[in-house]
Order: structure tokens, then C-alpha cells, then sequence
């Protein structure tokens, strides 16, 4: 049997820790805290995050971070991906030297701009082809409820996403394979920063022309970047690219579309994270896309414009008519 070790008891690492159990592996899940840990192992729930979600019997939890990576085939990363590094080195020395790294973060590091995959790389000193991403449309809320869901399960090493396709594949989740690394990530990565955008417009009462227009137009600054960095045009009409985006850009249970609507609505970065219970990846990783982009020269001004609201403090009407007045131009540019 498949052993998989998923370290993060949020909505995401919780019901992807379902899925797997579902596919037939047998889970531990990590956690912080041992009340949470003492639920999902009585209760077969996990009430912080989703209540309502009944766990199969071949999901664990514990509290030991040594307990959960014992010959585990999968470790599953399921935290804030600004914690990642931190955690990881911590954790590393834990895993057994042949574990695959999967990464379920849609983030990019701040300081660094570096993609978690790279993070992973560095901190737990794994090959890239024993590191993989599981991305796409893949609201954690949906999937908890076993409502269909198609994933990407990507990998340097083709064989790799196949094992990980193979582990996480239900009668309502159906993942499929790539080998484009790069572009998952960043179809992942960007999409929240779009969304924080498209939940802006939302909250500032615009139609749907705008929230259309921002999400079109989000996809081309998404794929200039990745084909800057070498990932494939293909990989961000995919589920990893246009499929999480249209996703998280329109849906109410997406967390930076929740969080873009509440500035739009004029609320203040502060009290909009007061009001937030769980991490809205596109707040922070906003400022490292950008940095991202203009390391490699890539325009992109819907992610400048979202920084320039959620960090800069820029009203939203006033960033809205800066954007519209940019100079004309063709549209594939």
C-alpha cells in the first residue's frame, strides 16, 4: 500500500489528505495542534476547516513531524508557502531519502522569488526529479464534498507524475500528467494575484466585461512570463493555467477573490485580514510575482496594479483609471 505523509491540516492539505485515503493510500497528517489532531483521529473530521467532510478510516493525524514521515512513498507540503522554507529545513531531516516532494502551494517566496518547487529543492536538498506540484481548479471546499475535480499531477520526471496520478486518482478526482514544471507553478502562482483583481472589481460593483477582461488579459501576463522562463504556452490553456483561474477569479469560496472583493468594497488591508480566517496566498506573493516579472523583463501591469492597492495602499478607482488609460496597444503584446 502507498504510505503518504501530508503536512499541513488546513481546507487543502485536509481534503487532499481525503483524496488520497480514497485512492487507497494510507495518510498521516501532520499538525500543530494536538486538539485538532485528537478530532480527525475520533471524529473522522477536521472541525477547523472542514466540518462536514468525513475522513476515511486510512487517514491519520499526529502531532509528530517524524511519526508522519515514516516510509512515506509521498510527502505532501500543504503550508503557507511563506513558511515553507522554515518548516522544511526542520522537517528534512526527517523523510526518507527516497520520498517523492509534492508541493500543493500556489506561491512564490518573497526576498528570493523563488517558486516553491525551487524552495524545496534548496531546503530539503532534492533533486528536482523526486519533486513534484499537483495544481489546478481545485477548490478545497468542492473537493472535500467529492464533487468532480481534474488536477494536474506535474514532474521533471514523467515516470514520477505518473506514480503521483496513480495515488491520488478517485472515482471524483481525476489528475492528469505533465512534465512542465515551471509553467504549473506559475499558472498556480499568478492566478491569485488575478484574482485578488478580478474580487476588487467585484467589490467595486463592475461587470462582467471588467472581471473578463482582467482575467483575459491576467492569462496573457501569465503566459509572457512562463515563456520568459521557459515553461510551454500549451501548459496555461490547460487546468493548471486557465482552468485554476477561471476558478479562482469567479468563485465565492476562493480565498484572494474573497479578499480582493473586501478591498474593493473599501475596506483596509488591516481589517481585511482581520476578517480573514485562513492565508490568501495572491497578499503576499503579489509583491514576488512582480519582482519575478521585472527580473526578467516581463510586463505585467494588472500584478503591478494589485501591489500597487494591497501594499501601496492606492485607491481603487484611482488605480482602475491608471490602468485603463495605459497606452493602446496590440493585443498579443
Amino acid at each position: 500500500m502507498t504510505r503518504c505523509a501530508v503536512y499541513g491540516t488546513g481546507s487543502w492539505g485536509t481534503a487532499f489528505a481525503m483524496v488520497l485515503g480514497d485512492a487507497g493510500c494510507q495518510v498521516t497528517l501532520w499538525g500543530r495542534r494536538q486538539e485538532l489532531a485528537d478530532a480527525v483521529n475520533k471524529e473522522r473530521r477536521n472541525p477547523d476547516y472542514l466540518p462536514d467532510a468525513e475522513l476515511p478510516a486510512s487517514v491519520r493525524a499526529t502531532t509528530d513531524p517524524a511519526e508522519a514521515a515514516q516510509d512515506a512513498d509521498f510527502t505532501v507540503l500543504a503550508v503557507p508557502s511563506q513558511t515553507l522554507r522554515g518548516n522544511l529545513e526542520r522537517w528534512a531531516p526527517l523523510l526518507p531519502a527516497d520520498t517523492v516532494l509534492v508541493s500543493l502551494m500556489k506561491g512564490v517566496e518573497l526576498g528570493t522569488a523563488q517558486r516553491m518547487s525551487e524552495v524545496i529543492a534548496e531546503a530539503a536538498a532534492a533533486p528536482r526529479e523526486r519533486i513534484a506540484v499537483l495544481t489546478g481548479p481545485n477548490l478545497a471546499r468542492e473537493i472535500a464534498a467529492r464533487q468532480p475535480a481534474a488536477a494536474v499531477a506535474a514532474c521533471a520526471d514523467e515516470s514520477v507524475a505518473r506514480r503521483l496520478q496513480a495515488a491520488c486518482h478517485t472515482p471524483y478526482f481525476r489528475p492528469y500528467t505533465n512534465t512542465d514544471v515551471v509553467g504549473c507553478e506559475l499558472g498556480g502562482a499568478v492566478k491569485n494575484v488575478i484574482a485578488l483583481a478580478v474580487g476588487i472589481a467585484d467589490g467595486m460593483g463592475l461587470g462582467d466585461n471588467a472581471k473578463a477582461s482582467l482575467i483575459t488579459r491576467g492569462l496573457a501576463e501569465t503566459t509572457r512570463l512562463g515563456l520568459a522562463m521557459g515553461a510551454d504556452a500549451y501548459t496555461f490553456a490547460g487546468l493548471a493555467g486557465m482552468g485554476d483561474l477561471v476558478a479562482t477569479c469567479s468563485s465565492p469560496l476562493s480565498r484572494n477573490h474573497t479578499f480582493g472583493s473586501n478591498l474593493g468594497r473599501g475596506m483596509t488591508l488591516a481589517e481585511t485580514i482581520a476578517v480573514t480566517r485562513q492565508t490568501a496566498e495572491g497578499v503576499k506573493s503579489c509583491e514576488s510575482v512582480r519582482d519575478l516579472a521585472r527580473r526578467h523583463r516581463v510586463d505585467m501591469p494588472i500584478t503591478e496594479t494589485v501591489v500597487e492597492i494591497v501594499h501601496g495602499g492606492k485607491p481603487p478607482m484611482v488605480a482602475l483609471r491608471e490602468l485603463m488609460s495605459r497606452s493602446a496597444k496590440p493585443e498579443r503584446r
